[in-house]
């Protein structure tokens, strides 16, 4: 994502799984006071996970996740180190 925000103005955010693109697209703008022109969303299933005990197997699951890819207009940019 660092190099696609150097060359192309795009950004990644771990995003709660219900929002939906009109929802992230007003959450960065008020953020971050930016323009913002395209939101591409990914949903990721959590992978299942096993492993062998002396009780037996356990089993279970890591968390679901969404992703966005948030494309700023020409010229905007986002500077998360700026508090620092």
């Amino acid at each position: 994502m660092t190099a696609q925000g150097d060359k192309l103005n795009r950004y990644g955010f771990i995003v709660e799984p219900r929002a939906n693109k009109l929802e992230i697209k007003q959450a960065v703008e008020e953020m971050y006071g930016v323009k913002v022109e395209h939101v591409n969303t990914m949903n990721y299933r959590g992978k299942s996970k096993s492993r062998y005990t002396k009780t037996g197997v356990l089993s279970g699951r890591n968390v679901h996740r969404k992703k966005a890819i948030v494309t700023l207009a020409k010229g905007e940019n986002i500077d998360f180190y700026s508090n620092i």
